[in-house]
């Protein structure tokens, strides 16, 4: 069975997603115009497209914004986020990074969601825009050891259930292990992007248990 050993309850949580917030906004706001139109890590999406996704996160969209949105992807989860994300991408990136930051406090929920899951979609995405540009955004690994369990036992339609199936992950800089099954070691900002299908700290990373999943 997975072993869960570490966990955050509410308002610790919220605390980090605050700080992620504001020193995302920080990040953002020196940022030149070839910057913010080069590509994020998560998959299709600028660094635009990232920030603008952070700033829709604290806005709870309308009914009808969300049936609008349901209908143009046909029904599809990750289209439908997609298309919202892209669209409120065309707004200044004036307004994106000020949404950020004064909603950085915000603890609104959008539907069919929780805070665990705001906690690790903030820190991810943090990364998806600082590794890219050679920043530095750091997370307490605390919190990344209880992010990366979240988006471990997460399956669709955001990931797939079983992509860590036999694999267990053991962070080196927290006493912290989840799952079982051939190891992957490292740093817990690094499993926290291998356990949403990152690669790019790879590298920090050791065990068998990689051979298990793709380069991608």
């Amino acid at each position: 069975m997975p072993t869960e050993q570490l966990s955050l309850d509410r308002e610790a949580s919220w605390r980090v997603i605050e700080a992620q917030r504001r020193a995302i906004a920080d990040l953002l706001a020196g940022l030149t115009p070839e910057e913010w139109a080069g590509n994020s890590l998560c998959a299709g999406w600028r660094i635009r497209d990232v920030a603008a996704h952070l700033a829709l996160t604290p806005r709870v969209p309308s009914i009808r914004e969300m049936v609008v949105a349901s209908l143009r992807a046909r029904g599809d989860y990750n289209r439908m986020i997609h298309q919202l994300t892209t669209d409120y991408a065309e707004h200044p990136v004036t307004q994106l990074v000020s949404d950020i930051r004064d909603n950085a406090a915000a603890r609104t929920l959008p539907k069919l969601t929780n805070y665990r899951n705001i906690l690790f979609d903030t820190m991810v995405h943090g990364q998806d825009i600082a590794i890219p540009l050679g920043r530095t955004l750091d997370i307490p690994p605390l919190a990344a050891a209880v992010a990366a369990q979240r988006a471990a036992s997460i399956g669709w339609p955001v990931f797939d259930r079983h992509r860590l199936d036999g694999i267990r992950l053991c962070a080196s800089d927290i006493d912290w292990s989840y799952g079982t099954g051939r190891e992957v070691r490292g740093p817990s900002k690094a499993l926290l992007l291998f356990a949403t299908g990152r690669t790019a700290l790879r590298h920090e990373l050791t065990g068998d248990g990689l051979a298990l999943v793709s380069k991608g």
